[in-house]
């Protein structure tokens, strides 16, 4: 369990530092999924897989086990996470920031 909360406290300082005095991408132009997603989500699902719940990768046989199908789907999760993942909310990733996560992943982790 300590290790856990350890990784988790990790994981958000490197997603905060991650974040910090980088190209803003929500002023028009073209969203690079794959960029954002090395830029907030690749800390924990590196390779698509998941270092806090290896049970839930990005694969499409583990999303699907978990029932996200959809871009939609992801980037509720991205909202709303379950335990142990990372809240995100409009803020930190605009809406079509999300959607270009959402659509490298679906294209990306087969």
């Amino acid at each position: 369990m300590e290790k856990r909360l350890v990784a988790a406290v990790a994981m958000l300082t490197l997603g905060l530092f991650a974040t910090a005095g980088l190209a803003d991408t929500k002023k028009g132009g073209k969203i690079d999924g794959k960029k954002e997603f090395v830029e907030h989500c690749v800390v924990c699902h590196k390779d698509g897989g998941n270092m806090i719940t290896p049970t839930k990768t990005l694969s499409k046989k583990d999303r699907e086990a978990n029932g996200v199908k959809s871009a939609k789907d992801i980037i509720k999760l991205m909202r709303k996470p379950a335990a142990g993942m990372t809240a995100f909310d409009s803020k930190t990733i605009s809406d079509k920031e999300a959607k270009a996560i959402a659509d490298y992943i679906l294209k990306t982790f087969k």
